[in-house]
């Protein structure tokens, strides 16, 4: 479903700042992975995440989705394609707009656009059975603005909207890192039922080793923009966190980990 070929990234060349961001990264993930990355600040992860979705153009390389070259595409044709769900929950949604107009946005993406805009009773329809789903209550209140709910139902009906159409590649920037633990764990739950039940190709970013190690049937570790680490099926399931810790420690030589990375 996404194959990278020698992806090179570096920011500003041939400056003082200049900062070497990926190097030489190959990379392919079957139809359905779901993939964690974890890795230091600065090792290359969100990078790696823009540059699949286009933010960023590579420097050298190829990137492949679903057998089709999208590495010169523009991040706006690249979005039919892609669902993304970011670190900050205000980022993914319309906070002026009604629960159920951000969910008729996200199931025109890709689509044709004429000028109808109702929103037909069917549809509406679908939109309480999605979001019966979350267990939150939205399904209750579609005409309720966006801004009004909490970051943890924000990011909740975000995840919803970047996967009502069935994208070839989901993308999670450490979409739970601004929320509290409760609602960080019940945000990964919902992901993880989200992903089984569509069979999603799956890329998420986390600083939280247990998270890493807990969601998705494949782990990598990035330092300095390479890969250093991929683990996959049981001896990713039979990994603890202090094997993760061995592994960073001997990679990247920094015994100074962040709380953050081996709690969350």
């Amino acid at each position: 479903m996404l194959t990278l070929k020698n992806i090179h990234k570096t920011f500003n060349p041939g400056t003082i700042t200049e900062k070497k961001a990926l190097c030489g990264i190959d990379l392919h993930l079957a139809p359905g992975d779901f993939v964690t990355i974890i890795g230091g600040n600065g090792a290359g992860k969100s990078t790696l995440l823009n540059l699949i979705a286009g933010v960023y153009t590579c420097d050298e390389g190829q990137i492949l989705l679903d057998n089709i070259d999208v590495t010169h595409q523009k991040e706006h044709v690249r979005a039919k394609f892609l669902g993304r769900v970011f670190q900050d929950p205000m980022m993914g949604t319309a906070a002026n707009m009604e629960i159920e107009e951000n969910l008729a946005m996200s199931y025109r993406r890709g689509k044709r656009r004429t000028l109808e805009w109702g929103i037909k009773n069917e549809e509406r329809q679908l939109y309480r059975e999605k979001l019966a789903t979350l267990d939150l209550g939205l399904e209750d209140r579609l005409h309720s603005k966006v801004g009004l709910l909490s970051g943890g139902q924000r990011q909740a009906l975000t995840l919803l909207m970047a996967t009502l159409q069935k994208p070839k590649l989901l993308l999670l920037d450490e979409h739970t890192a601004a929320l509290d633990p409760k609602t960080a764990k019940k945000v990964l739950d919902l992901t993880e039922e989200i992903v089984s039940k569509e069979k999603l190709t799956t890329f998420m970013v986390t600083h939280n080793m247990k998270d890493a190690i807990r969601y998705g049937n494949r782990l990598i570790m990035m330092s300095e923009g390479k890969i250093v680490y991929d683990v996959s099926g049981e001896e990713k399931m039979k990994l603890e966190v202090t094997d993760l810790l061995e592994k960073f420690v001997s990679v990247s030589g920094d015994s100074d980990l962040s709380d953050k990375m081996i709690l969350g």
